[in-house]
C-alpha cells in the first residue's frame, strides 16, 4: 500500500471530502488534488500536519506501512502512563530552586586576597556606540 492509499484510507475513515480534509490540516485543497492526482509527493510538512491534527494517525503507518491504523489503544495507554511516572521537565521559564541540603559555597574554604587589578572597562551600546574607560 502506498502513501496515496493511505491518505485515501484516512479521508474515508474521517468521512471527509479532500476540501475539508484540506481546511483540517491547514494546507490548500490544491495540495490535496495535486496529492490525490498523483502529480505531487506529499512534504515532510504535510505528513507532520496530517499526524498533528489526526492522533490516530501514526506516523510510521503513514510513511512506511508499518504498524496500524487507527493507532491501537495499548499504544495509547502505555505512552500515557509513562509520561505520568516521568518527572516533569523545566520550562525555560521556570524557576530555579537550589536544594537546601547542598550548600552553594563550601563555607571552609578561604580566600587569599587576589593580586589582579582591573585595567579597562568597556561598554557596548544597542546603537553600536561603545565607551572605554581605562585605569
Amino acid at each position: 500500500m502506498d502513501l496515496l492509499t493511505r491518505l485515501k484510507k484516512i479521508i474515508a475513515h474521517y468521512d471527509l471530502t479532500s476540501s475539508t480534509f484540506a481546511d483540517t490540516i491547514e494546507v490548500p485543497r490544491s495540495s490535496i488534488s495535486h496529492l490525490l492526482s498523483g502529480r505531487n509527493k506529499p512534504s515532510l510538512d504535510f505528513v507532520m500536519k496530517v499526524v498533528d491534527k489526526f492522533p490516530e494517525v501514526d506516523l510510521y503507518w503513514l510513511l512506511y506501512n508499518e504498524g496500524s491504523f487507527p493507532k491501537k489503544e495499548k499504544a495509547i495507554e502505555k505512552s500515557t502512563v509513562n509520561s505520568k511516572d516521568e518527572k516533569e521537565a523545566p520550562s525555560l521559564f521556570s524557576k530555579n530552586t537550589v536544594s537546601e541540603e547542598e550548600p552553594a559555597i563550601n563555607s571552609n574554604t578561604q580566600f587569599s586576597a587576589s593580586t589582579k587589578k582591573l585595567r579597562k572597562v568597556v561598554l557596548l551600546y544597542t546603537d553600536g556606540s561603545f565607551e572605554e574607560f581605562n585605569q
